[in-house]
């Protein structure tokens, strides 16, 4: 086996995924997250000494910084114009507030989503300071964007981000930036189910990361955690993972990743849910028990539904440290007032309420944590050295470690997809066909008033090949033709059956796009019946609709709810953008 092999540099085969990813969402941000820490004692000016560090980091192996850079304004495109997840966390809901103007004493913040509790917090701050805080919630990596394209200092004062680690790696994003104040942190742990610690005999105190690869890799223990290309908590959790397993004792390099790749290809066998945000991925996971635990944020976990034993492993744990950071654009009355308000909330009182509210660690000495958090101290575990590092372990992720990704596109090109529609539909494959990852199987079902059975085509992207199956995938896409009418349920039904024919340990899942009602084939309540009649393997196969067009939010919602997916909105936005955003929970 060739260890090395995880973090390669692109080869003439990668270069349609180096493309394609420069256009996500997580385009420009995947290299993130520098090995120096920061300062928790208090705030501190990072502009020039950050600009001056990352134009030294070493180049990504997948494209270059120009690229990059050109890539960030492709990126902020797609995601001005991609549907929202609504569900929390890394990627759910905005509120946005771009365009408000500055009003004296209120302070516009461009916030992680997760932060939306803390808005009791901030009411009593507001009265004891006069600073009223105006969240724009958004995912992370969404954050990283506007900052990087200037769009953030047309419309804020402020970021406060579960860390401001991958903004000071980009020279782009560092340079908009300054005094960071950390407020509060939150380790990633994992949440396993208390029978599981039992039957595993653990201490939950003692466990390290080397004890959970080994329960993984004996079949005694399998989890979820949200997609590391979509979700800081999902990059965090993979350098948690990384760092652990490989034992660095400093900034994770390549060689450490390479040591550890073996040792984590296992612990990824254990990966039985993946998802585009942490709200989604808590909600699949109460359905899922089959599955032993999640890994997230300590805060996260202990908010949980179901009670869950929290472990951090005593070896070492990645920490989110919610710095509250001034963009360098901010007017001087702005920086006043965030001046005041972090001071409020960084007083014993104000921290005190924090922990007991957020279940958030507070950062100021003397204060203790809530009693839900165990009070010992864990090390803090080095993150990627450069972000050629980050670039080659994302990469790896995608295309040797997880399990690979296997779904049926179903999509609707009955009579009222003609013109402008199936236009729309054509380019959005086109341009979800190089996101496609390495040994992932890709099935286009087109349907009319059934399925249309000659045109069913599936492909799998070959890792020696994939040109192959990608340019055969974008020239079926690109035969589809409009004709018949939209049988929705009958056609879904056809995907499960398909999928059934020949089990897999892959991720799978459906989706469905449709422009309108279902008006031929079975009715719902058939679909219900079909659904609930499969076996517990086929029923954890999620639907993820695309409401689009004409189609019925209501029919395409209760998909989603009955099969445990989740519906995107493409009616206030592009396809592309949602198609795209589907690839997180693939």
């Amino acid at each position: 086996m060739n260890h090395g092999a995880t973090l390669r540099p692109a080869a003439p085969g990668t270069a349609r995924r180096v493309t394609a990813r420069l256009r996500r969402t997580a385009a420009g941000t995947v290299a993130r997250l520098a090995g120096d820490r920061t300062d928790r004692s208090g705030s501190r000016d990072t502009t020039a000494s950050l600009t001056a560090r990352d134009t030294t980091a070493a180049p990504a192996p997948r494209a270059t910084t120009a690229a990059r850079a050109a890539a960030a304004v492709l990126a902020l495109a797609l995601l001005a114009t991609a549907c929202s997840g609504g569900d929390g966390g890394d990627g759910g809901d905005r509120t946005d507030q771009h365009g408000m103007e500055y009003k004296a004493g209120t302070l516009r913040v461009l916030a992680s989503s997760e932060l939306a509790d803390m808005g009791p917090i901030l009411d009593e701050a507001a009265k004891a300071t006069g600073v009223t805080v105006r969240p724009t919630y958004a995912g992370t990596l969404d954050a990283v964007e506007r900052i990087a394209s200037g769009e953030a200092d047309k419309g804020y004062d402020a970021v406060w981000l579960s860390s401001d680690d991958y903004l000071r790696l980009r020279p782009d994003t560092a340079k908009k930036i300054t005094d960071e104040t950390p407020i509060m942190t939150s380790p990633v742990a994992l949440g396993v189910r208390p029978a599981t610690v039992a039957r595993l005999g653990w201490d939950p105190a003692k466990v390290t990361w080397s004890q959970l690869h080994r329960a993984v890799a004996d079949g005694k223990l399998t989890y979820g955690m949200t997609d590391p290309k979509r979700s800081n908590s999902g990059f965090s959790a993979l350098v948690s993972v990384a760092s652990g397993l490989s034992g660095a004792q400093s900034a994770l390099t390549q060689q450490d990743v390479a040591r550890a790749t073996p040792r984590l290809k296992e612990f990824f066998t254990g990966q039985k849910l993946t998802s585009g945000s942490s709200g989604w991925l808590a909600t699949a996971y109460a359905r899922r028990t089959d599955v032993d635990a999640l890994v997230n944020y300590e805060s996260v976990l202990l908010s949980a539904p179901e009670k869950l034993t929290v472990i951090r492993p005593s070896d070492g744990v990645v920490t989110a440290d919610y710095p509250f950071t001034l963009l360098t654009s901010a007017r001087p009355e702005a920086k006043e007032a965030a001046g005041r308000l972090t001071t409020y909330l960084r007083t014993p009182d104000a921290q005190r309420r924090i922990t007991e509210t957020t279940l958030r660690r507070p950062v100021v000495a003397g204060v203790r944590p809530a009693s839900a958090l165990a009070r010992d101290q864990r090390r803090e575990l080095p993150f990627p050295g450069s972000r050629a590092v980050a670039d080659g372990l994302l990469d790896a992720y995608d295309n040797t470690l997880r399990r690979p990704s296997r779904t049926v596109y179903v999509l609707d090109t009955s009579g009222s997809m003609g013109g402008e529609r199936l236009d729309r539909l054509k380019s959005a494959l086109a341009e979800l066909t190089g996101d496609f990852r390495d040994r992932e199987e890709v099935t286009l079902m087109p349907f009319g008033s059934s399925v249309k059975q000659g045109e069913v085509r599936t492909h799998t992207v070959d890792p020696g090949s994939p040109k192959v199956a990608l340019d055969a995938i974008r020239a079926d896409s690109q035969r589809l033709s409009a004709s018949g009418g939209t049988a929705v349920y009958s056609s879904l039904q056809e995907a499960y059956r398909f999928l059934g024919r020949a089990p897999s340990d892959s991720f799978t899942s459906v989706v469905l796009m449709t422009d309108g009602e279902n008006t031929d084939g079975d009715p719902a309540s058939s679909f219900d019946t079909f659904y609930r009649s499969l076996p517990a393997g086929q029923q954890r196969t999620p639907v993820f609709p695309i409401l689009f067009g004409d189609s019925d939010r209501g029919e395409l919602d209760h998909i989603a709810s009955l099969t445990g997916g989740k519906l995107f909105d493409a009616t206030r936005g592009s396809l592309d953008g949602a198609f795209e955003e589907i690839r997180g929970y693939q």
